[in-house]
């Protein structure tokens, strides 16, 4: 299976290990809780789908690599504790707590969130001492004295042995005790990933017209070459921070993310290539509606390659703009919700009343940021967006601190119209953005007519979360017409596929 189904899957199953009866218990007994066991090649994302699944469910994650770990510090070391028994004392060893289950309470009490996961990668590469206890670790959820404490998933990840050589094979036993789930590479399902986290579109540029570069793990003389997902996306974050700084990404550059010289060099050769499309095309002006009639020349005669390099160039403008845009519009509809709390309080109160609220409210959203991000199930949007509410209201809090306001309705005032003014801001750049759109449409309409760029472009268009949010919020009447055109197509196409299969004389 792919990483998608391979997510889906397992947040089923520990949506299935969390639900509780009528009488508060969990409905699938510690004991039959299969630890889930991901397996599959390196950088393919089974780490980052973890972030997402606790994200998404609310939950909490601790994450440990077993690679580290020996039997002293995974089950507690020993000490001597006192009991007596039947009037008799006696000296007995007893264990400390294993680090990875007291970071599973620490986790819980910090945080204040009570289930999660716990995620152990790198399981089939632990240690020979501790080996033996992993066997009642998977059935009992104990490490050493210690318990893994209710309503915590245990999902575990390892590689292939052709992967690893410090690999261990499960026996049977071991592995009778797992669900096993083998994952493997597929750019299709990745590239969906990338959209949405707007990897360099150099990269998915490339990627689309040389998918076999995806990934790749092989032998050769010089030792072994490999190219993974986790490689291409950490190509992407320093490629943007070379553009910045006006640097030049060169072979040796590209050659610390991806380790096969093949690929370096070609991957090299089209950047070099997609940085002269962006400079000679100039999108921004595409996208205000000034394209030059050069520029609608050289698209119309330009190869495939080069028309796909365009397209994804002015889609990831927009697309940038479309996801800036909603996040915005959350962090609105976040903020309407606390300043009907202020209004409410605002009107019989006096300034100081509002100045407290206000640090209240503040207060508690860098509280509930505080949680997640302990708890590990804090997505990168939903920071920015809690960062945002945040900086609002200790800048109102600001203004009315310094300023003259004699009575809590007064002080209101400000704050509703520093609040009227991103609403226009907003509303202002979603109008902007609608306009490019426009100007998007029009220039593929004109530069490449009816092709599959035009497909290209209403697919990633419809696919993209972003965008089918700002869709949905803002109709582009282009985008109606040609998905409407598409999918028309597509339903002759399907009718002509039926006639043909009745085989009629």
């Amino acid at each position: 299976m792919n990483i998608k189904q391979a997510k889906e899957y397992i947040k089923n199953a520990v949506n299935l290990y969390l639900k509780k009866d009528e009488f508060g218990e969990y409905r699938v007994p510690v004991v039959r809780q299969r630890p889930i066991f991901l397996l599959g090649a390196p950088g393919i994302g089974k780490t980052a789908v973890m972030e997402q699944i606790a994200q998404e469910m609310g939950i909490a994650l601790v994450s440990y690599s077993m690679t580290h770990h020996t039997r002293q510090s995974a089950l507690g070391l020993p000490f001597i504790t006192k009991k007596t028994y039947g009037g008799k004392e006696y000296s007995v060893s007893e264990y400390t707590m294993s680090e990875i289950i007291a970071s599973i309470y620490d986790t819980m009490e910090e945080s204040g969130i009570k289930e999660g996961i716990l995620f152990l990668d790198e399981i089939n590469c632990v240690s020979e001492t501790l080996a033996p206890s992993m066997l009642q670790f998977l059935q009992y959820k104990v490490f050493g004295r210690h318990a893994v404490p209710e309503g915590w998933v245990i999902v575990t990840a390892g590689n292939p042995p052709e992967y690893n050589k410090s690999v261990r094979e499960f026996d049977v036993v071991t592995m009778d005790r797992l669900k096993v789930l083998e994952v493997e590479p597929e750019y299709r399902i990745w590239k969906e990933y990338a959209l949405e986290r707007r990897i360099h579109n150099a990269i998915i540029n490339y990627l689309d017209l040389k998918k076999e570069h995806f990934y790749c793990m092989e032998m050769t003389t010089k030792g072994r070459s490999y190219v993974t997902a986790r490689g291409w996306e950490d190509l992407s974050e320093i490629l943007y921070l070379y553009e910045d700084e006006a640097l030049t990404a060169d072979e040796t550059l590209v050659g610390q993310y991806l380790r096969n010289d093949k690929i370096v060099k070609e991957f090299c050769a089209y950047y070099d290539l997609y940085c002269k499309y962006k400079k000679d095309y100039r999108i921004e002006e595409i996208l205000n509606g000034q394209a030059s009639v050069q520029a609608i020349s050289r698209a119309k005669a330009a190869p495939f390659d080069e028309r796909l390099s365009l397209l994804g160039m002015l889609l990831d403008k927009v697309l940038a703009d479309m996801k800036e845009c909603m996040e915005e519009l959350s962090c609105l509809t976040q903020l309407q919700g606390s300043l009907k709390a202020v209004k409410a309080m605002a009107q019989e109160a006096y300034t100081e009343q509002v100045l407290g609220e206000l640090d209240r409210l503040a207060q508690g959203r860098k509280k509930l940021l505080e949680n997640l991000k302990l708890a590990n199930s804090l997505s990168d949007e939903e920071k920015k967006k809690h960062r945002s509410v945040i900086r609002f209201l200790e800048e109102c809090r600001k203004e009315l601190y310094v300023g003259d306001y004699p009575s809590g309705r007064e002080a209101f005032v400000l704050v509703k119209e520093k609040y009227d003014k991103k609403v226009a801001r907003a509303k202002k750049e979603s109008e902007r953005i609608q306009k490019e759109l426009h100007e998007l449409f029009a220039f593929a309409e004109e530069a490449f007519g009816q092709g599959n760029e035009m497909l290209i472009l209403v697919t990633e268009l419809t696919v993209n979360s972003h965008s089918a949010q700002f869709l949905a919020a803002f109709p582009s009447p282009d985008y109606q017409r040609h998905n409407e055109a598409l999918l028309l197509d597509e339903r002759k196409e399907e009718i002509k596929a039926r006639i043909a299969d009745l085989k009629l004389d």
